[in-house]
């Protein structure tokens, strides 16, 4: 299906739904009264939010209509309960799929952030798979997620999820660590050990950040390798 384009608070059921049903898998899926405590917690959210149950309920009935949620009635449940569709409706591996919940519900994150928070959703056994999920979320006709340029005093590059139009660039997360800029016309040391009277962790920072600058150097030019033969 073409990608969808939701509003604040269809990404955030969407979202919890997507995460109940990777993370608690027991207690999926969820009555409208569990979507609505899913959808308000208070923490691994971002922004925190104070929906109402008529706006829960309005929300899913624009996704239903769209086939991004379901339900589930009749035998061993008393009251109808809500369940995601959005993998199969995007064709989203369980990797995919938890890594766009994780933008769904924090906002803009690393590919380190990615791992760390999906942990209970998807196996991510490196960085470097959390940003292979990423990437595979964004070589779409209609990507569903997208790179953000790299802000200053930034270590990372993040990534936003495009289900609600062209994403801001923003403010670094607040838990994500700046980096000091690296010097200019100075290339990495080869060495671990810092210079005499030098900032050991001034000198990681540096090496890390052209480190990933040349692997993201490297990815672009794999991709436009790949693209001679697409």
């Amino acid at each position: 299906m073409p990608r969808p384009t939701l509003d604040a608070i269809e990404v955030r059921v969407v979202g919890a739904l997507v995460e109940k049903a990777l993370a608690t898998p027991d207690s999926y899926p969820l009555s409208l009264n569990a979507l609505v405590g899913a959808c308000n917690q208070k923490t691994a959210r971002d922004p925190v939010v104070d929906y109402s149950e008529r706006e829960v309920t309005a929300a899913l009935d624009r996704l239903g209509r769209r086939g991004l949620v379901g339900t589930t009635s009749g035998a061993g449940h008393r009251v109808a309960k809500f369940r995601q569709n959005l993998d199969r409706a995007l064709g989203l591996s369980r990797r995919e799929l938890a890594a766009l919940a994780v933008l769904l519900l924090r906002g803009p994150q690393t590919a380190g952030e990615v791992r760390t928070r999906a942990g209970r959703m998807a196996d991510f056994e490196s960085t470097e798979a959390a940003e292979e999920a990423l990437w595979m979320l964004g070589d779409r006709d209609e990507p569903l997620a997208v790179r953000l340029d790299r802000a200053p005093g930034q270590s990372a590059d993040r990534y936003a999820h495009a289900l609600s139009g062209e994403p801001q660039t923003g403010e670094p997360h607040a838990d994500e660590p700046e980096a000091a800029p690296p010097a200019e016309a100075t290339p990495p040391s080869a060495s671990t050990t810092p210079p005499a009277g030098g900032s050991g962790a001034g000198d990681l920072e540096e090496r890390v950040a052209a480190l990933e600058a040349e692997v993201a150097r490297l990815r672009e030019a794999f991709a436009a390798f790949q693209s001679q033969f697409e």
